[in-house]
């Protein structure tokens, strides 16, 4: 049975949940690994565009590399569906598509070079960061529901996660970010 009760949103307006909305942790919980895998197999379509536009070779190796990380990690979700007895199909994830549309934007308007280098990076770390939130949040309710083999599934791709976030990280601050201030200097 769907919950009906009204809750208070932010704005202090009362909201009703809609028909499809989740009755406890374990749905939720469900419903947020469509989210993500979406979000995984989204993000498999538009790394090969960043790396295509980036022109700095180890930013290049880097995007590459990730996806074939990212790769392991849709495979590691299709995993966790199983161990659930759930489909894997994946349930469109607003905020990926955004994150995408806004590192192609960045793309879009500036010239191939240490500037749009940054950009990539920048729109880079935001999917990173989205990606760290959601697979914290993601072992944290699999742990309550004691999923433990599930746990270390989510955790090991949140360390990868990490990983990718401080490449990155270290790309921009060892030479990108100097080279496109440079730029700025001409």
């Amino acid at each position: 049975m769907k919950n009906t009760n009204t809750q208070t949103n932010k704005g202090g307006r009362k909201v009703k949940p809609t028909s499809s909305a989740a009755d406890g942790l374990r749905e939720l919980f469900v419903d947020e690994l469509k989210d993500i895998v979406y979000a995984e197999r989204a993000l498999l379509k538009a790394l090969p565009k960043m790396a295509k536009n980036a022109s700095e070779p180890k930013l290049i190796a880097a995007i590459e590399d990730h996806i074939a990380v990212t790769e392991g990690q849709v495979q590691r979700l299709e995993q966790i569906f199983e161990i659930l007895g759930e489909s894997n199909r994946g349930k469109k994830c607003d905020a990926m598509e955004g994150l995408i549309k806004e590192g192609e934007s960045i793309i879009e308007e500036t010239e191939i070079g240490p500037v749009r280098d940054a950009g990539i990076i920048s729109a880079s770390q935001k999917i990173e960061h989205y990606e760290i939130a959601s697979y914290g949040t993601l072992a944290a309710f699999a742990n309550t529901l004691g999923e433990t083999e599930i746990v270390s599934l989510l955790e090991a791709t949140l360390a990868e996660e990490k990983e990718a976030d401080a490449i990155l990280t270290e790309s921009a601050y060892n030479s990108i970010n100097f080279e496109a201030a440079e730029e700025d200097q001409e």
